[in-house]
């Protein structure tokens, strides 16, 4: 089956063709590092995670960019009045963005260019937009040019608007520009700004746009056409629209496909910082296990917002133990009989449905589930065969989706201190248990167990000795 996506671009689910067969090159707008991650951040790295392993998983050699915008007015703004030089704060919270990608397993890119490592390649691109008549530098000194939109008749392609119903850029002051609607490519450098925020260009010291330097990373590590172009809902416009002109106004084919992922909302509210409501990647991280982050971020279809809720956390914990103990009490019932080691990683068609068709996590998800529930329902009936089938089964799709309780890159994040001070006090009650039943004092037996049960323990009983796991 062929993978389909959504192409914000058509507004529409579209075959994905790939450009060189075998191959795919996908460009992700990564963060601007002006302040500590949020969640919003984790959720959309985690999206293009999923699509970058889903191809992988079907054989294809993944080229993935993700950029880091490291220079920008607010990196500027946040360090100013501070000791902090802007470039130091900026690999600060490059740092801080890593390892919260790092937390939740998302893969490092291929390539993870810094927006400040292609300033020539973005005064190429501006040069040729003037050349060709789509862009001008001001006649006031300033060193300030802008992308002429006027004269791009397609301007507005991507988010279907007319040039007259859009809003004045504002990415820059209005000095110089023949049109409010203009937005800037090169900002000359002001007074007060830092000496090392600007560089020298034929238009006057000084330092890009936010938007040339996408267009100029993206095509400088994939060429100047790929596959697709990423990034979060709330970048479709104005930064992904002016990508999008300004790189065809320069000549270059650029994306084929454009996706754009949802974004989050607490209780029912648009997360942002100024409703006080963002809920930050290092107190996230620290609230729960960082494969239930992963299963929690990753379980809503890409395209939708995402509802960060009190107990959505305890809800994803839940499920991730359900698998977890499957995987466990699977690994437990087969070792010693025939089907021991024969479990086959092959992810089931109708997982293979649910994700060629735009993505769609929570359906894949719930075929995990399903296979769960026939999993523990075949070791119930010591059908170990079909036991082992289902699984490999279960393995194969949380590898695929990253969610493998028992990973080995999970492993090493999970041992708290407080996880093996419950593991010993569990493991002296089951072991007292034990002496109890061989004792024959059942009665002291079956009130260890109770106990345990009450605490949300469950015990079970195998030819290899009792197992305790916490109930989901």
């Amino acid at each position: 089956m062929t993978i389909r996506l959504y192409d914000s671009k058509a507004h529409a689910l579209t075959d994905f063709s790939p450009i060189v067969p075998g191959r795919v090159g996908i460009y992700v707008c990564g963060p601007t590092v002006q302040s500590s991650p949020h969640i919003g951040h984790l959720r959309s790295a985690l999206v293009y995670d999923q699509l970058r392993r889903w191809f992988d998983h079907n054989g294809y050699v993944v080229t993935f960019v993700r950029n880091v915008t490291d220079i920008d007015d607010k990196i500027l703004m946040n360090a100013a009045g501070t000791t902090e030089e802007w470039w130091a704060l900026a690999y600060r919270i490059e740092l801080e963005f890593t390892a919260a990608y790092s937390a939740i397993g998302v893969l490092p890119p291929t390539y993870e260019p810094r927006a400040t490592a292609s300033i020539s390649e973005m005064q190429a691109i501006i040069a040729r937009l003037i050349e060709n008549g789509h862009a001008y530098a001001t006649d006031d000194g300033t060193g300030d040019v802008y992308f002429d939109t006027a004269s791009w008749p397609s301007y507005g392609e991507l988010t279907r608007q007319k040039l007259d119903d859009m809003a004045p850029a504002g990415d820059s002051d209005s000095r110089g520009k023949r049109d409010v609607r203009d937005f800037a490519l090169w900002k000359g450098h002001k007074e007060g700004e830092p000496q090392t925020a600007a560089w020298p260009s034929p238009w006057g010291a000084g330092r890009p746009g936010w938007h040339i330097e996408c267009s100029a990373m993206s095509t400088k590590y994939l060429g100047p056409q790929f596959d697709i172009h990423g990034g979060g809902l709330d970048l479709r416009f104005p930064h992904h629209e002016n990508e999008l002109a300004q790189s065809h106004a320069a000549g270059d084919p650029f994306a084929n496909l454009w996706i754009h992922n949802g974004l989050v909302a607490v209780t029912g509210q648009k997360m942002s910082k100024s409703l006080g409501n963002s809920i930050f990647a290092a107190e996230l991280i620290a609230s729960a296990r960082p494969v239930v982050l992963r299963y929690y971020l990753g379980a809503a279809h890409y395209r939708s917002t995402l509802e960060y809720h009190e107990g959505a956390l305890e809800e994803a914990e839940a499920a991730v133990s359900r698998i977890e103990g499957f995987l466990e009490r699977a690994e437990r019932r087969l070792e010693g009989t025939r089907f021991q080691g024969t479990a086959v990683l092959v992810v089931p068609e109708e997982f293979r449905e649910a994700m060629d068709d735009d993505l769609s996590v929570p359906q894949a998800v719930a075929v995990i589930h399903e296979t769960v529930r026939r999993g523990n329902a075949a070791l119930d009936d010591e059908d170990f065969a079909e036991a082992a089938t289902l699984l490999g089964q279960v393995l194969a799709m949380t590898e695929v989706l990253g969610i493998n309780p028992l990973a080995p890159e999970w492993a090493s994040r999970t041992d708290s201190g407080a996880e093996r001070a419950l593991g010993a006090l569990v493991e002296r009650l089951v072991s007292d248990r034990e002496t109890a039943r061989k004792s024959r004092d059942f009665t002291t037996a079956d009130r260890i167990r109770d106990e345990l049960g009450q605490a949300g323990i469950s015990i079970e009983d195998t030819p290899t000795g009792a197992h305790w796991s916490l109930d989901g």
